[in-house]
């Protein structure tokens, strides 16, 4: 059973990532059979098995789980037609019957310590900011504020992490900016947020 288990395991990791043209932090993660193009992803950020990141700026401490997919691709729907056919830059069709112009993605950006959940697609161009959360399964159309809980499909906020008060302190520390030395010190309190603000106010000493 175990040696079923371990080999599955191995048959897993042989499904290596993908990484083109993008900036990936020595000390973040890419996990099995993600794909990562044009893209940059900071310190202690891990992205899970199977995503698809196209075109995202993503900060320092973020987790995204399985099976997410940021950015892509998107069509002319003003045009005639949709296809990648008719404008410029390469397809996967391989074949071009007019060359206009037109901008295929815009940059999502991923702020710091942002957590997104299983199955979640986040549209292009997107800003999803500082703390904030994202629900399994939720399909991101909007910008997502900070320290907000979003769920859905489409995806609307549920709540805020913390009173305004709280949030306005963490933004302003910046605390995911600090270096190992004060990060580890202020992660004594990472668990408590009343002293972990305490701490951040006497200047994580």
């Amino acid at each position: 059973m175990n040696i079923q288990y371990y080999l599955s395991k191995l048959i897993k990791y042989l499904h290596l990532s993908a990484v083109k043209n993008s900036t990936i932090h020595a000390r973040s993660k890419i996990a099995t059979a993600t794909h990562v193009v044009n893209s940059k992803l900071d310190k202690y950020s891990y992205i899970g098995n199977n995503c698809t990141i196209v075109d995202v700026n993503i900060g320092s401490f973020c987790s995204i789980s399985d099976n997410v997919i940021i950015g892509g691709a998107a069509h002319p729907i003003e045009w005639a037609a949709t296809s990648p056919v008719f404008h410029e830059g390469k397809n996967i069709l391989k074949k071009n019957f007019s060359n206009h112009p037109f901008k295929l993605t815009n940059t999502t950006i991923i702020q710091n310590d942002v957590w997104i959940g299983t199955n979640c697609l986040i549209k292009s161009g997107v800003t999803i900011k500082n703390g904030a959360v994202i629900g399994m399964g939720s399909v991101v159309t909007k910008d997502v504020g900070a320290y907000e809980i979003w769920a859905g499909n489409p995806a609307k906020m549920i709540r805020k992490r913390f009173d305004d008060k709280t949030i306005k302190t963490l933004l302003e520390s910046k605390w995911w900016n600090s270096p190992e030395n004060t990060l580890r010190e202020l992660a004594m309190e990472i668990n408590n947020i009343e002293n972990f603000i305490c701490l951040l106010n006497k200047g994580g000493e």
